[in-house]
């Protein structure tokens, strides 16, 4: 414990994404807080700073040393708080398992799926099931805040978009998808690749291969590899317009879909 936590001060890295960080001005802040303070009076010293923040409250949700928590969470003294805007958005038990799971600045196109699928398939394997996500000219719908902006694009195409991650926690979401995946579906062969940095237009911005004995697992466990890396890993999505962008998406959902695609 550092002599500042001793003598009641603790000290917290935030972490700031997307909307948050350009509202800021900055990535990162460091705040000194009461010992015991939580996630939420950590929230209320940053808006103290930054008060552009303030309307956002609603829809982001936090992280705390890469793992999503509850507002009232505790904090301790050196910890990372992350502040997740809108994220840009479902075998045989003895077989062995393998998952394919990245983050790529690098572009694929179509043949990532053949790729994938040959990496992952095994002479046990009766289905293989991809899906590849493309860039497209529409408008997707804005983040909470973002609406005025997105009003001043209408009727506009979009010409890129832009992809910014938290890396290592959206690695961490993605094994957590992975574990739901062989929990709920029996299936332990899967990939999930996802870009980061500017995609042109047309281009592959996600794909999620399957590999497993019968195909309606398959089927089930891509669904909801694709829907929950949509819903919860801290990936955004920046839509790039002639003089402006639109940050797109809805607040993270910070646990598993509980009925649907996850049954």
């Amino acid at each position: 414990m550092t002599q500042e936590a001793v003598a009641g001060r603790i000290h917290v890295r935030v972490r700031l994404f997307a909307i948050q960080r350009e509202l800021a001005g900055m990535r990162e802040a460091g705040l000194e807080l009461p010992a015991g303070a939580s996630v939420d009076d950590a929230w209320a010293s940053l808006v103290a700073q930054f008060p552009v923040l303030a309307p956002g409250r609603p829809a982001v949700r936090f992280a705390r040393n890469g793992e999503y928590v509850e507002a009232a969470e505790p904090l301790a003294d050196g910890d990372e708080l992350a502040v997740i805007p809108p994220v840009s958005g479902g075998g045989d038990r003895g077989e062995e398992a393998m998952r394919i799971l990245e983050l790529r600045a690098e572009p694929f196109d179509l043949g990532i799926l053949a790729e994938l699928g040959e990496r992952l398939a095994t002479p046990a394997d009766g289905a293989v099931v991809g899906f590849v996500g493309r860039t497209r000219e529409t408008p997707g719908m804005p983040a909470p805040g973002q609406e005025d902006e997105a009003a001043r694009h209408a009727g506009r195409s979009v010409e890129g978009l832009e992809y910014e991650a938290h890396e290592s926690m959206a690695r961490s979401v993605l094994e957590l998808v992975a574990d739901e995946i062989e929990s709920r579906f029996g299936v332990r062969r899967l990939a999930i690749v996802h870009r980061t940095g500017e995609v042109p237009l047309g281009e592959a911005s996600v794909a999620v291969v399957v590999v497993a004995p019968h195909r309606d697992a398959a089927f089930l466990a891509a669904r909801y590899a694709i829907d929950e890396t949509k819903s919860r890993a801290p990936i955004w999505k920046a839509e790039r317009f002639e003089d402006g962008h639109v940050w797109i998406g809805e607040p993270a959902r910070t646990a598993p879909r509980t009925s649907g695609a996850g049954r």
